[in-house]
């Protein structure tokens, strides 16, 4: 167990060391943990959630997809020739970067919006530094939103046997019938107060913006399979009622289908997106599972519990509150994918021993997990991109300067959510 414990925290000390290269050190952990008979060859492929990988891979390609039909940057340019001033301008293209994240990876999300707003402020004269954190912070705000907007989404889906539509409307597992809001909603609540703090960096940006020309779409199809995608998603528990493999096969038969398009459309084509998929984020992902599955088969996720059941007695939401801001602060500074992988069995087996509804505390862990990527430029892939963004076009941030956005916007964000959960949920 000691070993297996010693592992893991090297693996996440190297992803806070090593940034470029996530799949590397995760699977260098598990051959120091084959190595020190802390995990065995047989154990690797079983711990690995496919059904998850299935989603994350064939969305991506999908997503890659939508993004080459030149969908997404028309809906901009369209929302910016529509705006009455450049205020507005810049809030409806960070509307619709959020509205993006849903369905779409957050890097490249804020990578298809971000080059318009850069051509937005240069003819403005103004600097671009605002709109583009606020691209960034608010792409992995809504990222949560959806069980296919971000990896710890869909982690979480596979834990709780969540489909699609659970996200939005969630049915409780306690026999009653009761069905809640869902996740989708507590996230627009903390996208509407944040809106206020994006206010203060907009509010006097009056002109008017000059109009650009509106980008040619070049298909429909990977928006209609995208649509197709998330209607079959919607009711996948009625097919696979254990989360085990209808999603995963499902999306990859999007990505591959879609695929099979591109190439027939465009000749020679698809080959591009394959040699441009995330697969250092994929293998990052399995890796991770392969990790935490050996932290639960050596009896470490039974020890974390049975430490933390000394908390019974605790208040509720005194235990709601530490999960909750304690997965802001990690986030802030550390990958939220292998924590929010870890903790999840954590809280879930927890829960029942404290006396709290398992949702309140797996719900609070996504979002402040997930929300609090955005205390730091580091905290999350998008801003590590939006500053690289601002760099490259002359307007370098430092640390503190992401801050003064990210921090309110965070808190904003994150404690609206926090506080209607609990009522919501308690």
């Amino acid at each position: 167990m000691t070993r297996a414990v010693i592992i893991f925290l090297a693996v996440y000390a190297g992803l806070v060391i090593v940034r470029g290269r996530r799949s590397i050190v995760a699977w260098g952990g598990i051959a120091a943990a084959l190595v020190a008979g802390s995990l065995r060859f047989g154990e690797i492929v079983p711990s690995v959630n496919w059904n998850v990988l299935g989603i994350f891979a064939g969305t991506l390609i999908v997503a890659e997809l939508f993004i080459i039909s030149r969908v997404p940057e028309a809906i901009a340019d369209t929302l910016i020739n529509r705006s009455p001033n450049l205020g507005v301008a810049f809030f409806s293209i960070i509307a619709f970067t959020s509205v993006l994240s849903m369905f779409v990876e957050n890097v490249a999300a804020t990578l298809i919006v971000a080059p318009v707003a850069l051509q937005l402020a240069r003819k403005a004269g103004i600097s671009p530094v605002p709109v583009i954190i606020g691209l960034a912070i608010s792409s992995n705000l809504q990222g949560t939103a959806t069980l296919i907007g971000d990896p710890p989404s869909m982690i979480l889906a596979a834990s709780m046997k969540m489909n699609f539509m659970e996200f939005i409307f969630y049915p409780m597992r306690d026999g009653t019938g009761t069905v809640k809001p869902g996740i989708f909603w507590f996230v627009q609540l903390g996208a509407v107060v944040s809106l206020v703090v994006l206010h203060f960096f907009f509010r006097n940006m009056k002109n008017k913006p000059d109009r650009i020309p509106v980008t040619r779409v070049a298909s429909l199809v990977p928006s209609m399979l995208l649509v197709l995608l998330i209607l079959l998603l919607s009711v996948a528990s009625f097919v696979d009622p254990g989360f085990v493999w209808f999603g995963g096969a499902v999306c990859m038969a999007g990505g591959i289908g879609g695929l099979a398009w591109y190439g027939a459309s465009e000749r020679g084509r698809a080959g591009r997106v394959l040699r441009g998929f995330d697969w250092d984020t994929a293998a990052f992902l399995a890796g991770v599972f392969v990790l935490v599955g050996m932290l639960e088969s050596r009896g470490v996720i039974d020890a974390v519990v049975e430490k933390l059941a000394g908390l019974r007695g605790t208040a509720p939401f005194a235990v709601y509150s530490i999960v909750v801001w304690a997965s802001v602060l990690f986030s802030g500074f550390i990958d939220n994918v292998p924590y929010v992988t870890a903790m999840l069995p954590v809280v879930i087996r927890l829960a029942p021993q404290l006396g709290i509804s398992v949702e309140i505390l797996v719900f609070g862990l996504l979002i402040g997990s997930c929300l609090g990527g955005n205390v730091t430029p580091i905290g999350a892939s998008a801003n590590i991109v939006a500053m690289g963004l601002l760099k490259r076009d002359g307007n370098p941030v430092t640390f503190v300067q992401f801050m003064k956005m990210g921090v309110p916007f965070t808190i904003a964000a994150t404690g609206v959510s926090y506080v209607v959960l609990w009522f919501v949920y308690r």
